[in-house]
């Protein structure tokens, strides 16, 4: 039987799927350069529209069906049930994106031990550390890959309750004590109140259609749509859990999380003239680390704490990328989840090995096709293409398959008013499909 979340650890999971790796340098600078608050407003506006349509449908999904997604579109689908069943396979994006996250989450793990000894002093250097590690030490590489493959798998090992929620119940409330105490100092600093007014100051003038578009796709993201996770979660989802204030909870804690990350990260790059448009590895790697070593032994420090915040954000993350899968293998061919996991986690780390092999200087020339790295098509048939994909066919499915009165009596108790239900129903069938193709075709064409 399908152990079930308690409400907190619920919440605290889904939020922990969704804040990843990216709300310490993705988010932050995407407010910063669109615009500040005015932005934040934007991506509020969308993810309470769009983002809760797709999202409130897996919930839906999972719950309704207790299933994973290949059995839940299966055994909901009034007609073609085993043609629906496909739209469920979806979920092997999450696996993809797994692959060469944790590539990501061991470049996280070994800079943890770096902050323990001496940070490198200037840009030059930090690059140079960087790109060494990981363009010739393969290895060292694989090393810490390892380290951070084997914590997920014995995460997910442990099962919903022992393993998934009591994680996330634990490492959530620690990476918001650690970020708080990160802010706190921040605050001592001039630079904060540059940092402040980089991400709260709303300047309407720097929206545009291009705003528009690069909300959709974080609100999109942000939310973990479209590789099955929401829906797998909630087929461990309570009765006694409102999954539509559930879902408001979890949106404003994602974004209270990013918020923090912001400032914390731009505090110090205003306080030592960094670039603040810059994102990604170099803002990490590169710009934040040789801040750190101005200030000392208080820099490493502030170095250790923050790429541990990173971890626990990362492997929350992980965690809800390969339960999915998980979930269905145990479902359709009675597997033990260790025997399922043994399984995933062989094809995860022959994966994961080929994106690190596409970026060291050795292997990348067998390992690039088209001038893309094996680690950049993974992110690219993911990110673009997958997960697009996997959010439009929920959106279709619950919207114009499933009778829209079995909808609405699952809906009704908490949505309360009709009207409420109407609206969000109307987002589902005909606004979100259409804004998740064009956010699909901004991006590969991009």
């Amino acid at each position: 039987m399908r152990e079930e979340f308690s409400k907190i650890g619920f919440i605290l999971s889904v939020v922990g799927g969704a804040v990843g790796l990216g709300n310490a340098w993705k988010f932050p600078t995407l407010v910063g350069m669109n615009g500040g608050f005015a932005f934040v407003l934007l991506y509020l506006l969308i993810t309470i529209t769009i983002g809760f349509a797709i999202f409130l449908a897996e919930i839906y999904m999972g719950k309704s069906s207790k299933k994973d997604p290949v059995n839940a579109y299966k055994t909901l689908a009034p007609n073609n049930k085993e043609k629906w069943k496909f739209a469920g396979f979806t979920m092997v994006s999450g696996i993809l994106v797994l692959s060469f996250y944790l590539v990501i989450l061991g470049w996280v793990i070994r800079y943890i031990f770096i902050s323990l000894f001496a940070l490198p002093k200037d840009i030059d250097s930090a690059r140079a550390m960087f790109e060494g590690f990981v363009g010739s030490d393969l290895l060292g590489s694989i090393f810490f890959f390892f380290i951070a493959f084997i914590l997920t798998i014995l995460v997910v090992s442990k099962g919903v309750k022992s393993g998934i929620e009591k994680l996330n119940v634990y490492a959530m409330p620690t990476l918001f004590i650690l970020l708080v105490l990160m802010l706190l100092y921040s605050v001592s600093f001039d630079g904060f109140k540059e940092a402040f007014k980089f991400l709260f100051y709303a300047d309407f003038s720097k929206l545009s259609v291009d705003s528009l578009l690069t909300a959709l796709g974080l609100s999109f993201f942000t939310l973990c749509l479209g590789v099955g996770c929401i829906l797998t979660y909630a087929a461990s989802l309570g009765d006694n859990v409102n999954p539509v204030t559930s879902s408001f909870y979890i949106v404003l804690i994602n974004i209270a999380i990013g918020l923090m990350m912001g400032l914390i990260v731009f505090t110090f790059v205003f306080e030592y003239s960094g670039d603040p448009t810059q994102q990604g590895v170099g803002l990490v790697f590169f710009s934040l680390i040789t801040l750190f070593a101005k200030l000392g032994i208080v820099g490493n420090i502030l170095s250790f704490l923050f790429f541990l915040s990173l971890f626990f954000a990362g492997i929350t993350s992980a965690i809800s990328m390969i339960e999915p899968f998980t979930f269905y293998l145990i479902n359709e061919y009675k597997f033990s989840r260790k025997k399922a996991l043994c399984y995933l986690g062989c094809f995860v780390f022959i994966l994961g090995s080929l994106c690190i092999m596409s970026l060291n200087l050795n292997f990348s020339q067998a390992l690039n096709f088209g001038g893309k790295s094996f680690f950049d098509i993974l992110d690219f048939a993911s990110s673009n293409v997958g997960l697009p994909v996997g959010a439009i066919l929920s959106a279709i499915f619950v919207g114009f398959v499933i009778p829209k009165e079995k909808v609405k009596g699952f809906f009704m108790p908490f949505m309360k008013k009709e009207i409420i239900f109407e609206i969000w129903y109307f987002m589902l069938k005909f606004v979100a499909p259409i804004a998740i193709l064009i956010i699909a075709i901004n991006q590969i064409l991009s």
